[in-house]
């Protein structure tokens, strides 16, 4: 006979009662900073999140661009898998080239390089600041440098030499290596720059420090940057081609991967684990899932999983409990992964950031899976939403939307995902397409979110996450109590109905 679990719940169906809030608990004293990956009792993890918020492995979701902005804010995108590999490692690498501390050169030209060949490689690589050096390395002997402010292409003939053009190295004013990122910027004030050239005591270029690096950090306080200030992001893998693709995402500077698989549960995702543990000694981060159940986590945990994402089913375009009855409600398998999650780490030390990864239909649902024991929460439909994601705006009924569309669909192509179906179309789709309302820059969207977990986090007398999951008190709620949770028993008014989501 099947085994019977009790009736499993949503997010909808809970509220947070409030704890004692003292005069400490205010915004400004809480930290949302989380561990993305795992570590030991008495460690520091080895990547952490200043924002609990990672955006869905998802074609409609998660590109450079949204990475970039999200990044930016203190979370973590996921660039989608469902491309070829050398595209997924590209956009690895736009977001790893946008800004860092020390970056090194990759737009480097010498004195011969012609006016003509310069814009070429503008226009390739996006950099109108570009080092010369005597060979035309990212290490050669600087001999000057060339900006766009150095010519004019409409007055200057494109076979002009960059010799005629540059700025001389005698009138750069530079930086020797080991100067720290405040004296660079500190020379970089005081002499009103906006590109200072790092030399060695040879005069051979090793990096350059930009202006812009620095007032975007000043501008973005929780911005997520790895040990070289640049911008962190991750990358979804399959349980196909995971042995040509982890190489060429690991050389693209990848922060951290994760198995994008609608059931984590399977000889082919510990497979996939196994190998990237194996082959680069433990050094290269790695998350698993879905699952939904104590039995789960524990496989996934014992596949060295570094943290283990949670969900079934609960996406607002995913169909697979409808196609295939798998899952659970979101709440209730949050609840289960979670307090499996702190026996784990009651019996080896090891503790294992649980993520939860659907079911999120209003902000307070994010507070909610965090207060259930979530370390951070994945999100398709919320980015989905903005300006920065790859999908395109279009107008239905009067409303500006942006196409949405599930990673079990048809369009997605996404066949790798789901060991059914043949080389051109799934026997049945686990997902849908459709449109979610347009909701502008990500940056306003993700401030004023943060803003609400930040405040429910001070009336529920918390003021890290670790301390929400200890002082976090839950109740199941009636029918009517959700009712009673929105707006009723009035008309409203055009302000209130316009922006409904």
């Amino acid at each position: 006979m099947a085994k019977y679990y009790d009736a499993s719940h949503t997010f909808g169906e809970y509220l947070l009662l409030p704890n004692f809030s003292s005069s400490e608990h205010v915004p400004d004293a809480v930290c949302l900073n989380t561990p993305l990956v795992k570590y030991a009792r008495g460690e520091t993890p080895a990547l952490e999140l200043k924002a609990p918020l990672a955006s869905a492995v998802m074609q409609a979701v998660s590109d450079h661009a949204l990475a970039i902005a999200l990044a930016r804010c203190g979370g973590i995108s996921f660039i989608f898998v469902s491309q070829p590999i050398d595209e997924q490692a590209a956009m690895v690498s736009e977001v790893k080239r946008f800004k860092a501390g020390f970056v090194v050169s990759d737009s480097n030209i010498t004195p011969d390089t012609t006016l003509g060949d310069v814009l070429t490689l503008a226009e390739k690589t996006g950099h109108t600041t570009m080092p010369v050096t005597d060979d035309g390395t990212p290490y050669g002997k600087l001999l000057g440098i060339l900006t766009s402010r150095d010519y004019r292409v409409s007055r200057v003939e494109l076979t002009t030499p960059v010799r005629d053009l540059m700025t001389p190295f005698e009138m750069l004013v530079t930086g020797q290596e080991g100067v720290s990122l405040t004296e660079a910027n500190d020379l970089i004030w005081q002499h009103k720059l906006n590109c200072l050239p790092v030399i060695d005591q040879n005069g051979r270029l090793r990096s350059l420090v930009f202006r812009k690096d620095y007032e975007q950090s000043k501008a973005n306080p929780r911005e997520l940057t790895d040990g070289n200030k640049r911008l962190m992001v991750g990358a979804g893998i399959n349980t196909r081609d995971y042995r040509e693709r982890v190489p060429a995402l690991v050389e693209a500077g990848v922060d951290i991967m994760v198995v994008d698989s609608s059931v984590g549960f399977t000889q082919w995702q510990r497979d996939a684990l196994e190998f990237v543990k194996t082959e680069y000694n433990g050094d290269v981060k790695i998350g698993g899932g879905n699952i939904v159940d104590r039995e789960g986590f524990r496989f996934l945990a014992d596949c060295g999983a570094d943290f283990v994402k949670v969900g079934i089913g609960g996406g607002s375009i995913c169909i697979t409990r409808e196609q295939k009855g798998i899952g659970r409600g979101q709440a209730t398998a949050l609840i289960e992964v979670a307090a499996a999650r702190d026996e784990y780490y009651e019996e080896t030390g090891v503790y294992i950031p649980i993520c939860s990864d659907g079911g999120i239909a209003q902000d307070y649902h994010i507070i909610l899976a965090l207060a259930m024991g979530a370390d951070f929460v994945m999100m398709g439909r919320y980015f989905a939403r903005f300006d920065e994601s790859p999908s395109r705006r279009t107008v239905v009924n009067g409303a500006y939307v942006k196409e949405y569309w599930a990673e079990g669909t048809n369009r997605a192509r996404n066949w790798q995902r789901y060991d059914i179906g043949g080389e051109s179309r799934l026997v049945f789709e686990e997902g849908v397409e459709g449109y979610v309302p347009y909701a502008g820059a990500l940056k306003d969207n993700v401030e004023l979110t943060l803003s609400k977990i930040v405040a429910t986090m001070c009336s529920c007398g918390a003021l890290s996450i670790d301390e929400l999951h200890r002082n976090a008190r839950l109740t199941l709620v009636s029918p009517a109590t959700i009712r009673e949770s929105s707006a009723h028993s009035i008309i409203l008014g055009e302000k209130d109905t316009a922006h409904t989501l």
